[in-house]
């Protein structure tokens, strides 16, 4: 049971370590004008993405210092889920 339980939250991590790639790679698509936002699907996504990763950013963003366009909370958020899952 307990094998099983770890196994679940294992996996769970996994999708959220690709749904926070993913989001990055949008955003740098957006940033270069490679993807445009006035798609509806993009902007949807974007939106759901932002949705589900801002929770676990807020308190990064809080505590890491401000580097201007620079972004360094996903970063942090992946190498924490790394540290989780092993």
């Amino acid at each position: 049971m307990f094998v099983a339980l770890l196994q679940i939250i294992q996996i769970l991590l996994t999708v959220l370590w690709w749904i926070i790639i993913i989001q990055a790679i949008l955003s740098w698509l957006v940033a270069f004008n490679v993807v445009n936002t006035h798609n509806d699907f993009v902007r949807q996504l974007l939106y759901a993405l932002g949705r589900m990763t801002e929770p676990l950013y807020r308190p990064i963003r809080r505590i890491l210092p401000d580097f201007g366009a620079l972004d360094f909370s996903p970063l942090v958020v992946l190498l924490i889920l790394q540290i989780v899952n092993r």
